[in-house]
């Protein structure tokens, strides 16, 4: 190892603890408390023991639901990512990402979806892993997969970029109007992270997103209550399992190409 790889180190390094699972290959980030409830109840998944119990819950789904791990809630890029590093050093090689957004576009209305494929960063974490010039973007197969299935549930959807922003009370209407104006969907707390990571970490990362409240016309418009939205969040998290437990141990390695 060269001196400046060794001082670009981390100090305190995500590993797998004493006591902690090792989990498969494929793990969903579910961002929302109820989602991953939900998720948890679907699948009959138990929740595992580790070492970062505190902070975030782990579960596990019997072998007859796929054996896939269940983490999360989260909130935020640095939350986020703590848990993804985690995920990592547990064994995971694919992190599917399911979350909530606000759409920045007219179109895109309560209840709707969103496959990122891209990420405008106003998060500080994804600064910290350098990637080079490479793009921000998410793993094109796993992509591929959540549209396919999305257009079995007949669930409307656009694919493009997101902003990723820390801070809620500041999407300032100066902002978002530049961002729509620029084509870009949805804000949300985590995915320009959450991509850049599986960069930096040489691993596969697909998120799906349902619009839960709305802000191109420059008003707050929340749509939680929406019958539409509840619904299409239940259909969305039975998208992502199901493309998740689809995808088997046997599919290539991720896209991206390792970072060094």
């Amino acid at each position: 190892m060269t001196e400046n790889r060794r001082q670009d180190r981390g100090i305190i390094r995500p590993r797998k603890g004493r006591g902690d699972p090792a989990v498969g290959p494929d793990a969903l980030m579910v961002i929302i408390p109820s989602q991953l409830e939900h998720l948890a109840r679907r699948t009959g998944a138990e929740e595992v023991p580790f070492s970062e119990r505190t902070w975030y819950r782990l579960y596990r789904a019997p072998d007859a639901s796929g054996g896939i791990t269940l983490c999360g809630p989260f909130l935020g890029a640095p939350h986020a990512v703590m848990g993804m590093e985690k995920l990592i050093a547990l064994g995971a090689r694919r992190i599917w990402v399911l979350g909530w957004c606000g759409s920045l576009q007219p179109d895109l209305r309560a209840g709707h979806a969103v496959i990122p494929t891209g990420a405008v960063s106003g998060e500080g974490t994804s600064a910290h892993y350098p990637i080079g010039d490479r793009p921000v973007r998410p793993d094109p197969g796993l992509v591929r997969r959540l549209a396919r299935g999305l257009g079995r549930a007949g669930i409307p959807f656009k694919k493009g970029t997101v902003w990723t922003t820390d801070a809620i009370y500041r999407e300032t209407v100066r902002k978002i109007r530049s961002l729509r104006d620029r084509g870009v969907l949805a804000v949300e707390m985590e995915l320009s992270a959450l991509m850049t990571v599986a960069i930096f970490r040489s691993v596969s990362l697909g998120a799906l997103l349902v619009v839960s409240d709305e802000l191109a016309d420059l008003k707050w418009r929340p749509g939680f209550s929406d019958p539409q939205f509840r619904k299409n969040s239940l259909a969305a998290a039975e998208v992502l399992l199901q493309a998740a437990a689809a995808t088997g141990a046997d599919e290539p390695g991720p896209s991206n190409g390792p970072v060094r």
